[in-house]
């Protein structure tokens, strides 16, 4: 029987499948959110959309043509005083950073942010429960 690969597993092999810019994107930025928390949890939703999570969804890692989309699921409710946040800015509850061939990452500030979707998550989680 053969053994289902975990989603940390798959994310490695879209890396590798897509063995352009948008691979080693991808891969700093999964780095980057890994480094925010050491208790972020990777799964693999939707047919292939590596996805983060700490009490809850923290984000998406999408992979276009041209773009490399980090989605944010709470978005709408986070701080961005570094103005990482560039797409999908008009809805209530996501928000996006689309990252081009070449774009630079300001590593502080999207660990911040990862942080502050962690913090955002815990809250709802405590006043449910």
């Amino acid at each position: 029987m053969v053994e289902p690969k975990s989603a940390s597993d798959l994310i490695d092999g879209r890396i590798q499948e897509l063995g352009d810019w948008r691979g080693e994107m991808l891969a700093r930025l999964r780095s980057l959110i890994r480094q925010a928390d050491p208790d972020i949890v990777e799964e693999w939703k939707w047919r292939g959309v590596p996805v983060w999570s700490n009490a809850g969804i923290i984000c998406t890692g999408e992979t276009y043509k041209a773009t490399v989309k980090l989605t944010f699921a709470r978005g709408a409710s986070l701080d961005d005083p570094a103005g990482l946040f560039n797409a999908s800015l008009d809805g209530n509850t996501r928000r996006a950073i689309d990252l081009h061939e070449g774009d630079d990452i300001d590593e502080r500030a999207l660990k911040a942010l990862v942080r502050a979707a962690i913090a955002h998550n815990r809250s709802k989680v405590r006043r449910r429960g």
